[in-house]
Protein backbone atom coordinates (compact mmCIF):
# COMPACT_ATOMS: atom_id res chain seq x y z
CA UNK A 1 0.00 0.00 0.00
CA UNK A 2 2.94 2.51 0.69
CA UNK A 3 4.47 1.66 -2.63
CA UNK A 4 1.28 2.65 -4.63
CA UNK A 5 0.81 5.84 -2.64
CA UNK A 6 4.18 7.13 -2.91
CA UNK A 7 4.07 6.03 -6.98
CA UNK A 8 0.32 7.82 -7.11
CA UNK A 9 2.20 10.92 -5.37
CA UNK A 10 4.69 11.31 -8.21
CA UNK A 11 2.25 10.75 -10.78
CA UNK A 12 0.16 13.71 -9.14
CA UNK A 13 2.85 16.03 -9.12
CA UNK A 14 3.79 15.30 -12.28
CA UNK A 15 0.85 14.81 -13.94
CA UNK A 16 1.21 17.00 -16.94
CA UNK A 17 4.37 15.05 -17.77
CA UNK A 18 3.12 11.83 -17.35
CA UNK A 19 -0.29 11.86 -18.94
CA UNK A 20 1.43 13.65 -21.79
CA UNK A 21 4.18 10.31 -22.19
CA UNK A 22 0.95 8.15 -21.57
CA UNK A 23 -1.44 9.68 -24.45
CA UNK A 24 1.39 9.65 -27.10
CA UNK A 25 2.98 6.12 -26.21
CA UNK A 26 0.32 3.90 -24.21
CA UNK A 27 2.86 3.52 -21.44
CA UNK A 28 4.77 5.30 -19.04
CA UNK A 29 8.57 6.27 -19.10
CA UNK A 30 10.44 4.88 -15.64
CA UNK A 31 13.15 8.07 -16.58
CA UNK A 32 9.81 10.38 -16.85
CA UNK A 33 8.81 9.73 -13.81
CA UNK A 34 11.79 9.72 -11.53
CA UNK A 35 13.84 12.51 -13.58
CA UNK A 36 14.17 15.95 -11.55
CA UNK A 37 13.76 17.63 -14.73
CA UNK A 38 10.00 18.59 -15.40
CA UNK A 39 10.93 19.62 -18.91
CA UNK A 40 11.52 16.67 -20.63
CA UNK A 41 10.87 15.69 -23.83
CA UNK A 42 7.62 12.93 -24.21
CA UNK A 43 8.66 9.46 -25.45
CA UNK A 44 7.61 9.75 -29.36
CA UNK A 45 5.71 6.39 -31.21
CA UNK A 46 7.98 4.08 -32.74
CA UNK A 47 8.53 5.28 -36.21
CA UNK A 48 6.25 2.57 -38.46
CA UNK A 49 8.56 0.34 -40.60
CA UNK A 50 8.19 0.78 -44.48
CA UNK A 51 7.60 -2.03 -46.58
CA UNK A 52 10.20 -3.06 -48.87
CA UNK A 53 7.58 -3.21 -51.68
CA UNK A 54 6.59 0.54 -51.00
CA UNK A 55 10.08 1.83 -50.57
CA UNK A 56 11.46 0.06 -54.13
CA UNK A 57 8.22 1.77 -55.87
CA UNK A 58 9.04 4.57 -54.05
CA UNK A 59 12.68 4.91 -55.76
CA UNK A 60 11.65 3.66 -59.12
CA UNK A 61 8.69 6.41 -59.11
CA UNK A 62 11.81 8.89 -58.23
CA UNK A 63 13.76 7.58 -60.78
CA UNK A 64 11.17 7.67 -63.74
CA UNK A 65 10.09 11.69 -62.89
CA UNK A 66 13.35 12.36 -63.29
CA UNK A 67 13.72 11.01 -66.84
CA UNK A 68 10.81 13.53 -67.72
CA UNK A 69 11.62 17.01 -68.99
CA UNK A 70 11.35 19.65 -66.11
CA UNK A 71 8.04 21.64 -67.28
CA UNK A 72 6.34 18.13 -66.45
CA UNK A 73 8.10 16.32 -63.32
CA UNK A 74 5.91 15.74 -60.39
CA UNK A 75 2.84 16.05 -63.01
CA UNK A 76 3.18 12.52 -64.14
CA UNK A 77 -0.58 11.44 -63.47
CA UNK A 78 -1.53 14.27 -65.89
CA UNK A 79 0.35 13.05 -68.61
CA UNK A 80 -2.42 10.89 -70.82
CA UNK A 81 0.12 10.02 -73.72
CA UNK A 82 3.87 10.35 -75.35
CA UNK A 83 1.98 13.23 -76.82
CA UNK A 84 1.85 15.59 -73.67
CA UNK A 85 5.90 14.72 -73.80
CA UNK A 86 6.68 15.63 -77.51
CA UNK A 87 4.71 18.55 -77.02
CA UNK A 88 7.20 19.76 -74.60
CA UNK A 89 10.06 18.93 -76.71
CA UNK A 90 8.62 20.89 -79.56
CA UNK A 91 7.94 24.05 -77.03
CA UNK A 92 11.69 24.01 -76.41
CA UNK A 93 13.52 23.98 -79.81
CA UNK A 94 10.92 26.46 -80.78
CA UNK A 95 11.56 28.53 -78.18
CA UNK A 96 15.04 27.49 -78.86
CA UNK A 97 14.75 28.44 -82.58
CA UNK A 98 13.75 31.81 -81.32
CA UNK A 99 16.73 32.78 -79.47
CA UNK A 100 19.11 31.71 -81.73
CA UNK A 101 20.28 29.45 -79.91
CA UNK A 102 20.99 26.94 -83.52
CA UNK A 103 23.64 29.76 -84.76
CA UNK A 104 27.46 29.28 -84.44
CA UNK A 105 27.31 25.57 -83.31
CA UNK A 106 30.52 24.17 -82.63
CA UNK A 107 31.46 22.02 -85.51
CA UNK A 108 29.06 23.84 -88.19
CA UNK A 109 29.49 22.54 -91.11
CA UNK A 110 31.63 19.67 -90.02
CA UNK A 111 29.95 15.66 -90.13
CA UNK A 112 28.81 14.52 -87.24
CA UNK A 113 30.50 12.32 -84.83
CA UNK A 114 28.31 9.37 -84.20
CA UNK A 115 30.98 6.97 -81.79
CA UNK A 116 29.41 8.05 -79.20
CA UNK A 117 25.37 9.14 -77.92
CA UNK A 118 25.51 12.07 -75.09
CA UNK A 119 21.94 11.66 -74.39
CA UNK A 120 21.74 8.06 -74.31
CA UNK A 121 22.46 6.11 -70.80
CA UNK A 122 26.12 5.79 -70.28
CA UNK A 123 26.21 1.98 -69.24
CA UNK A 124 23.64 0.90 -72.39
CA UNK A 125 26.12 3.32 -74.76
CA UNK A 126 29.29 2.02 -73.40
CA UNK A 127 27.56 -1.70 -74.09
CA UNK A 128 26.39 -0.74 -77.16
CA UNK A 129 29.93 0.40 -78.33
CA UNK A 130 31.30 -2.57 -77.03
CA UNK A 131 28.80 -4.84 -79.27
CA UNK A 132 29.47 -2.64 -81.86
CA UNK A 133 33.25 -3.32 -82.01
CA UNK A 134 32.71 -6.96 -81.83
CA UNK A 135 30.39 -6.62 -85.04
CA UNK A 136 27.51 -7.69 -82.64
CA UNK A 137 23.92 -5.86 -82.16
CA UNK A 138 21.75 -5.69 -79.60
CA UNK A 139 18.75 -8.16 -79.85
CA UNK A 140 15.88 -5.64 -80.74
CA UNK A 141 18.24 -4.56 -83.91
CA UNK A 142 18.82 -8.06 -85.12
CA UNK A 143 15.16 -9.05 -84.61
CA UNK A 144 13.82 -5.85 -86.63
CA UNK A 145 15.84 -6.97 -89.41
CA UNK A 146 14.55 -10.61 -88.81
CA UNK A 147 11.15 -9.08 -88.81
CA UNK A 148 11.73 -6.56 -91.75
CA UNK A 149 13.61 -9.79 -93.99
CA UNK A 150 10.30 -11.64 -93.03
CA UNK A 151 7.88 -9.74 -94.13
CA UNK A 152 9.13 -9.04 -97.44
CA UNK A 153 9.65 -12.69 -98.32
CA UNK A 154 6.31 -13.42 -97.27
CA UNK A 155 4.93 -10.72 -99.39
CA UNK A 156 6.62 -12.17 -102.71
CA UNK A 157 5.29 -15.93 -101.77
CA UNK A 158 1.65 -13.78 -101.23
CA UNK A 159 1.83 -12.46 -104.49
CA UNK A 160 2.79 -15.96 -106.27
CA UNK A 161 0.07 -17.58 -104.65
CA UNK A 162 -2.65 -14.91 -105.34
CA UNK A 163 -1.29 -15.14 -109.49
CA UNK A 164 -3.09 -19.21 -108.47
CA UNK A 165 -5.91 -17.82 -106.74
CA UNK A 166 -6.35 -15.77 -110.22
CA UNK A 167 -6.02 -18.49 -112.21
CA UNK A 168 -8.77 -20.49 -110.18
CA UNK A 169 -6.97 -23.26 -108.68
CA UNK A 170 -8.71 -23.09 -105.49
CA UNK A 171 -7.80 -26.12 -104.03
CA UNK A 172 -4.26 -25.26 -104.38
CA UNK A 173 -4.90 -21.81 -103.05
CA UNK A 174 -6.40 -22.71 -100.03
CA UNK A 175 -3.39 -25.12 -99.14
CA UNK A 176 -1.06 -22.18 -99.91
CA UNK A 177 -3.36 -19.69 -98.12
CA UNK A 178 -3.52 -22.02 -94.98
CA UNK A 179 0.34 -21.92 -95.07
CA UNK A 180 0.83 -18.45 -95.69
CA UNK A 181 -1.29 -17.39 -92.26
CA UNK A 182 0.88 -19.87 -90.23
CA UNK A 183 3.58 -18.04 -91.85
CA UNK A 184 2.06 -14.21 -90.63
CA UNK A 185 1.25 -15.47 -87.10
CA UNK A 186 4.93 -16.53 -86.82
CA UNK A 187 6.07 -13.37 -87.89
CA UNK A 188 3.86 -11.64 -85.62
CA UNK A 189 5.18 -12.95 -82.80
CA UNK A 190 8.67 -11.73 -83.51
CA UNK A 191 6.55 -8.77 -83.68
CA UNK A 192 5.09 -9.04 -80.15
CA UNK A 193 8.63 -9.97 -78.63
CA UNK A 194 10.05 -7.12 -80.67
CA UNK A 195 7.77 -4.86 -78.78
CA UNK A 196 8.47 -5.68 -75.45
CA UNK A 197 12.30 -5.61 -75.52
CA UNK A 198 12.92 -2.55 -77.66
CA UNK A 199 13.43 1.17 -76.21
CA UNK A 200 10.17 3.22 -76.07
CA UNK A 201 9.02 5.23 -79.25
CA UNK A 202 10.27 2.29 -81.13
CA UNK A 203 7.61 -0.68 -81.26
CA UNK A 204 6.01 -1.25 -84.63
CA UNK A 205 2.35 -2.60 -85.39
CA UNK A 206 1.59 -6.47 -86.55
CA UNK A 207 0.44 -7.46 -89.61
CA UNK A 208 -3.10 -8.47 -90.23
CA UNK A 209 -3.89 -11.17 -93.07
CA UNK A 210 -6.98 -9.12 -94.67
CA UNK A 211 -4.77 -6.06 -94.88
CA UNK A 212 -2.23 -7.65 -96.73
CA UNK A 213 -5.12 -9.02 -99.17
CA UNK A 214 -6.67 -5.72 -99.69
CA UNK A 215 -3.33 -4.10 -100.35
CA UNK A 216 -2.11 -6.76 -102.41
CA UNK A 217 -5.78 -6.75 -104.83
CA UNK A 218 -5.46 -3.33 -105.39
CA UNK A 219 -1.53 -3.75 -106.76
CA UNK A 220 -2.86 -6.13 -108.96
CA UNK A 221 -5.92 -5.34 -110.46
CA UNK A 222 -5.89 -3.54 -113.83
CA UNK A 223 -5.74 0.04 -114.51
CA UNK A 224 -8.93 1.89 -116.19
CA UNK A 225 -5.96 3.36 -118.62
Amino acid sequence: MGLRFAVRKVLSERSPLIQTTVANTGVYDRRALFSTSSSSTPLQKPNKKVNGGDRLASVIDVVNDRKLPREIRGQRNNIRSETDIINVVERRVYNAMEEGQFENLPGKGKPLDLTTNPHADPAEDTLYRILNKNGCAPRWVELNKEIRTGISEWRLALHKAFLIKNKHEHSKWSELSKALQLQLHEINSKVLHYNLIVPFGRQMCGFKWEKEMDRLSKETQPSDG
